[in-house]
């Protein structure tokens, strides 16, 4: 992805959806492919059973007319389908890469970390009101559909996941090319460009920039700040409800040291983690001693250190997508904990997460004016 110019975003392209919003964005896509734009399309399609959706890498657009470029659910992170492409290098095929926002931004931070390529890869986002929690899309997937779908029409987002209920950043643009369907007329929606490498490809599909999109733009501000109220509110909560040692301790003490949510995380990259290391495995005279200090000692240990140690390494890159509170199956709400971290951290060096591909990580790039509170706590 080419660096974002400030000139971009000033108009998009109003794109007539009249046989849906779906329909019209695979139509997109195959022209793209038709006309050899790209070669290949990353994209989430349905599995044979119904009751899941996975990433598919098609080269034969005929198989388009089965994808679901919004899925209800979010089964499997975009980043890490991204990073399997081309952790090896870029590869020789032009690829786009059609996700949710949340999964744009973790996809440009794990290219900041060096776990991506992106220079054959078109990054391609859309408006998202959210997406609905895997267990009760599961209970019954048809319905769960059906649920999904009235609530996108109306940006209704009473059945979304906790974390999607306030996110503020659900129409960022990220990537290379946005899909616009807040503020859009009814059977159109917008499509705006973010990078060079955007405009490349629209200018290719014969796609001219010159419809203002003041529109889409105030209907993202209106809810951007609405949900930036609710964030502020659920995490005072939440912090009334975690804060301190005792608090913290009671709620992960249902962690069964299943690793879920760090294996679902696009962010957790490491190829062997600290915690699955040999590092924490001890022989039983270690444990013992322990236990005998304590008085008792709980199997399997170090829950606390593992959900800590985790938040610590990551909450500079966390993007809120909730992957790791689905994973869990005792939910614990680990994406709404790790949320308010993140917004804390990333606060203090006023860096947002997938914001630019350009910007430096918080820890690598040294900034003088950055971190006077701790000057002030130290006076």
């Amino acid at each position: 992805m080419s660096k974002p110019k400030d000139n971009l975003k000033s108009n998009g392209a109003v794109i007539s959806a009249k046989t849906g919003t779906k329909e019209s964005i695979i139509n997109f896509l195959k022209k793209a492919m038709d006309k050899g734009v790209f070669d290949a399309v990353l994209v989430p399609m349905r599995v044979p059973a119904g009751d899941s959706f996975v990433y598919v890498l098609i080269k034969d657009k005929s198989l388009l007319k089965d994808v679901f470029p919004l899925p209800p659910v979010m089964s499997v992170q975009g980043a890490k389908a991204v990073s399997s492409v081309t952790r090896l290098g870029k590869g020789n095929m032009k690829i786009a890469a059609v996700m949710r926002p949340c999964e744009t931004r973790a996809t440009v931070e794990l290219t900041k970390l060096g776990q991506t390529d992106l220079e054959n890869i078109t990054l391609i986002s859309m408006d998202c009101p959210g997406v609905l929690p895997i267990s009760d899309f599961l209970d019954d997937p048809n319905k769960g559909m059906k649920l999904f779908d009235d609530a996108a029409k109306k940006w209704d987002d009473k059945l979304m996941r906790p974390v999607c209920q306030i996110c503020d950043k659900s129409s960022m643009v990220a990537g290379d090319i946005h899909i616009g369907t807040l503020g859009a007329k009814k059977d159109t929606f917008f499509i705006i460009s973010n990078s060079q490498k955007g405009n490349d490809v629209l200018e290719k599909l014969a796609i001219t920039l010159k419809e203002n999109i003041d529109g889409w733009r105030a209907k993202v501000k209106n809810i951007s700040e609405e949900k930036q109220k609710k964030r502020k509110k659920a995490h005072k909560d939440l912090k009334s409800e975690i804060g301190g040692l005792d608090n913290l301790l009671d709620t992960f003490s249902q962690c069964i040291n299943c690793h879920n949510c760090m294996k679902v995380c696009p962010i957790c990259y490491c190829r062997l983690c600290y915690f699955d290391s040999d590092k924490v495995k001890h022989p039983s005279e270690d444990y013992l001693q322990r236990a005998e200090s304590k008085g008792s000692i709980r199997f399997l240990p170090d829950t606390l250190l593992f959900q800590t140690g985790r938040m610590m390494h990551m909450s500079y890159s966390c993007v809120s997508c909730g992957a790791c509170e689905d994973a869990c199956p005792v939910s614990i709400p680990v994406a709404q904990i790790f949320s308010m971290i993140a917004d804390e951290t990333q606060g203090l060096f006023d860096y947002v997460s997938g914001r630019d591909v350009e910007e430096p990580l918080p820890l690598i790039a040294y900034k003088e004016e950055e971190l006077h509170e701790m000057e002030d706590a130290n006076d």
